[in-house]
């Protein structure tokens, strides 16, 4: 049993958000994971540049970085999975997790970008708290370790418990 499946459907149904991006930093695919994810309708983020979801502060690093890899035609990051933080339209931080691939013409010249990404802001906002929550029990144990040493060292202790 076979399936055909049109590309352009099969980027539209999955659930993570797809993006592509010319040389020039424009956003040419935006699918409707991406519209749930980041907020923006493909009408309103097609054309714009990618910086509408990445956040002020990362900016000219991103604009730099994605200059270099369209003059060059490399990633460094291959199919590494990267994490960032993002900007949703209504102006919230996220964090996402994407791989990048480079899109070649016919001639072998880069024509853009192509991410698959996904929301791990629940996830990572979990993770801090979890990291925060065994800082703070480990603190809790070198006060208590501490604290029983004095005892253990001082036999006078014993007189006050």
């Amino acid at each position: 049993m076979s399936a055909s499946v049109g590309v352009n459907q099969l980027v539209q149904v999955v659930g993570a958000a797809i993006v592509v991006a010319d040389p020039n930093n424009i956003i040419t695919l935006w699918n409707s994971g991406a519209e749930k994810m980041f907020g923006f309708s493909a009408d309103e983020a097609v054309g714009q540049p990618l910086d509408i979801i990445i956040p002020d502060r990362l900016r000219a690093r991103h604009n730099e970085g994605y200059a270099k890899t369209m003059q060059t035609g490399q990633t460094k990051y291959g199919s590494d999975l990267l994490k960032v933080p993002a900007a949703h339209k209504d102006g919230r931080a996220m964090s996402i997790a994407f791989t990048v691939a480079l899109l070649h013409g016919a001639g072998g010249d880069v024509t853009g970008i192509v991410a698959v990404i996904r929301d791990e802001t629940t996830r990572f906002q979990e993770e801090r708290q979890l990291r925060t929550r065994i800082a703070e029990l480990e603190a809790d144990d070198a006060a208590f370790t501490r604290t029983n040493a004095l005892i253990l060292r001082n036999p006078s202790a014993f007189n006050f418990l």
